[in-house]
């Protein structure tokens, strides 16, 4: 189905079409839509797309065709758009921008220059920024008592210093201290500190805590126009920082801190940790275990000293414990199509925009909830707002917050939020980053999503602790859904089979096993005493996740990498099952994404006596090739030494340089009465065009290499390609060894062809 006629679609769900279509539906679920971040003013911006493609962060942005002219949008909004995009760039990220219509239009050009930009196999990486900062807790720093895991934490960075080591990580859930335990072991070093964020509000933070725990010592601020560069302790924004760099010296401090620390590779932070020598470094996150193990961040912090992850944090009673309740609506999302990232929208909301649904949402609350402060996550503006009146209509104290909204409307709303005169907010994205409300005792997800990042930001609203609160409750409100476009839940997030209504889902294990006793009895907890719930009720919940079941597998596209042999032949052996695949993934009813086992791989590689091609061998197979190429023309080596000629950095060489070359080589001969090809071949007979050698090039020569994955061609733009692990892997040896084979290859084809 072209993509230009699927006008139900944003042009968020195009291009999260045209990546899947790029790379493979299990590499879409790494784009972050609609990533949060500030602008040099500290104002909130959205950015479209975030992805992290191995050290670098990439922002993806969709335009209209007026987006960008001054004729047709206002100039206020155009200034505001070039700050977005400058700021952008001053984060250290690479920033792309495409039009709807060329979504539209030009699908094959826009995932062609995908490849090119992001690389032709990237890396991607989950971006993990799971739960934004939050507001410290008060210090009393008279009789201030650490917790355990700060004492653990401490000891562990002590241990590290007594080896000798001098960077590590700092691992801590969000509200479990980790700046607090940072300010402690500087001052038990005692020397010169330099602290490090990313926003004013964190730098005002470390600023706050230093001064009430290292009171002893000259604590100063680097932002802005404060610039406080003699203090024993300097808490910095990292773009104030790295904009003066020139005003500090390398040996300035003996003990640096960076918050934050997932964005470490960012090349405004790599500037920074260049430049100064401290005795120890440490970088702080909050970011939850990925299936990396976190290499990016490591290869940086070179291991972590101490782990709290937010389960763990849970369990040690820093974050609120966790209580869960089912309601299952009579919606129906099977037919729903999806992208990997998110349901198409239009189709998501014309399911559960229905009065019935919405009803649902505001009867719960009043038959379950009452007067506890609760967030309501909506799928739209338009679906807070509604939501909310429904509210109001019982006499609830109820508002849709956004982002449309100014932004003292905003604060006071959520100030009456905090203080308990409004009961409940209902809201799309705008809570997800850089608010919470520790005094929240009850989430409603309402909004369907498939986005692991989404939804465990949106229940880390509620998980900070406060006086009075025994748990936060989450309703999850579940909708019918095929098992690959079921969206995310408490159980599903946690891998979770079994359901009671009310039951802990993140708790202390004490608390856990004492109340498992009760279930057992068929009692209730107190805790939910006043729900309407039956402590006998059980649901076994379906925790399939084909994006968890994919992640070790191989896509078809990936497959065809991996062996010697044409992608043709993969696909015509997977339609008539001689291979069939370990998972196939229906994104609607026209289009499937299918993956392999690597041992199943392995196994059909046996069968049919492939070689099982890696980034380790690829590049002698590739010389192997070189080596062995069958010569019943003379293109082959001509086109290897068109290649080596004209390559830039990344193996990459102009079609149309590629034709020049090989007209030349055989014009010359022609010129010099030598013999040029066989009577058959379009350059013996000469008076043809340069799109006819175009042509017989990528039909003959090219075609070998392509079926082996060794050389690609990016038609939009014109560009042969060596793969990149090959060429990256090519030594100046070696690529005179190709061009010394060449030369014995033509020598040996013209002898040949003189002789008959």
């Amino acid at each position: 189905m072209p993509y230009h006629s699927v006008s139900r679609s944003t042009a968020e769900d195009l291009f999260i079409e045209l990546f899947a279509d790029t790379f493979g539906a299990e590499k879409a679920g790494y784009l972050y839509s609609q990533y949060p971040f500030c602008d040099i003013y500290q104002n909130y911006r959205f950015a479209d797309f975030v992805i992290e493609n191995g050290t670098r962060r990439v922002v993806i942005e969709i335009d209209d065709e007026a987006s960008h002219n001054k004729s047709v949008i206002s100039q206020s909004k155009y200034y505001d758009d070039l700050l977005k995009q400058n700021s952008m760039i001053y984060l250290g990220w690479d920033v792309y921008r495409w039009a709807m219509r060329q979504l539209q239009t030009q699908p094959d050009t826009v995932k062609d220059e995908l490849r090119v930009f992001l690389g032709t196999h990237p890396r991607f990486k989950e971006i993990e920024d799971y739960l934004p900062n939050q507001r410290g807790k008060s210090i009393n720093a008279q009789n201030l008592e650490l917790k355990e895991h700060q004492k653990s934490a401490l000891q562990a960075l002590f241990d590290m210093r007594m080896k000798h080591e001098t960077i590590a990580l700092l691992y801590h859930a969000t509200g479990t201290g980790k700046t607090l335990t940072a300010v402690i072991d500087a001052r038990s070093v005692g020397k010169r500190t330099l602290f490090l964020a990313h926003t004013h509000e964190l730098v005002e933070q470390a600023t706050t805590t230093f001064r009430k725990l290292w009171g002893k010592v000259t604590i100063g601020k680097y932002v802005d126009s404060i610039k406080q560069a003699s203090a024993h302790v300097v808490c910095g924004s990292i773009q104030s920082v790295a904009l003066n760099l020139d005003k500090f010296r390398p040996e300035d401090f003996g003990y640096l801190i960076i918050d934050e620390a997932h964005h470490a590779s960012a090349d405004t932070y790599q500037n920074v940790l260049a430049y100064f020598k401290p005795e120890f470094t440490l970088g702080l996150t909050a970011t939850p275990e990925r299936t990396d193990n976190n290499t990016v961040i490591l290869d940086i912090f070179k291991r972590t000293a101490h782990k709290l992850d937010i389960k763990t944090a849970v369990e040690i009673g820093e974050l609120a414990p966790v209580r869960c309740i089912r309601i299952h609506t009579n919606i129906d999302l099977t037919k729903v199509r999806f992208n990997s990232v998110k349901y198409y929208i239009r189709e998501l909301e014309s399911k559960i925009y229905v009065p019935e649904r919405n009803r649902l949402i505001a009867n719960t609350w009043l038959q379950y909830v009452k007067n506890k402060r609760t967030l309501v996550f909506c799928a739209s503006v338009k679906h807070a707002e509604h939501i909310a009146e429904l509210f109001r209509e019982q006499d609830v104290s109820a508002f849709a917050i956004s982002g449309g909204m100014k932004s003292s409307e905003r604060r006071e709303i959520l100030a009456k939020f905090e203080i308990g005169e409004i009961k409940v907010l209902c809201a799309c994205d705008l809570l997800n980053e850089g608010w919470d409300c520790p005094q929240t005792e009850v989430l409603f997800m309402a909004r369907p999503t498939m986005s692991k990042v989404l939804y465990t930001q949106q229940i880390g609203r509620g998980m900070r602790t406060a006086e009075g609160k025994e748990s936060l409750m989450v309703f999850d409100f579940v909708d019918n859904a095929s098992q690959y476009n079921m969206p995310y839940s408490m159980h599903r997030l946690f891998q979770l089979k079994d359901y009671k209504p009310g039951k802990l889902v993140l708790a202390p294990q004490a608390q856990r096993t004492a109340e498992e006793s009760l279930y057992a009895k068929g009692d209730k907890p107190e805790a939910v005493i006043d729900y309407p719930v039956d402590a006998t009720d059980y649901e076994l919940v379906d925790i399939f996740n084909w994006q968890e079941e994919a992640a070790g597998m191989l896509s078809q596209m990936e497959f065809v990498r991996r062996v010697d042999v044409q992608s043709e032949t993969v696909e015509r052996y997977v339609r008539e099952g001689l291979l069939v695949p370990d998972l196939v993934v229906p994104m609607s009813e026209s289009r499937t994404f299918k993956y392999f086992k690597p041992e199943t791989l392995e196994r059909y590689a046996e069968q049919f006596s492939w070689t099982v091609i890696t980034d380790d061998n690829r590049k002698d197979l590739f010389l192997d090739m070189v080596r062995q190429m069958d010569m019943s023309y003379s293109y082959k080596p001509v086109l290897m030494k068109a290649v080596l000629l004209f390559a830039d950095e990344k193996g990459r060489a102009k079609l149309s340089d590629v034709v020049t070359y090989f007209r030349e080589f055989y014009e010359n001969r022609r010129t010099a009465g030598l013999a040029v090809e066989k009577a058959n071949s379009i350059y013996a007979k000469g008076g043809y065009t340069d799109k006819e050698a175009e042509r017989n090039i990528l039909v003959n020569p090219f075609k070998r290499f392509e079926d082996m994955q060794m050389l690609r061609h990016t038609k939009t733009l014109g560009v042969i390609q060596v793969d990149e692990a090959v060429w990256k892997a090519l030594g100046k040896n070696e690529k005179a060894e190709i061009e010394r084979l060449c030369e014995e290859k033509l020598e040996q084809y013209y002898g040949r062809l003189n002789a008959t």
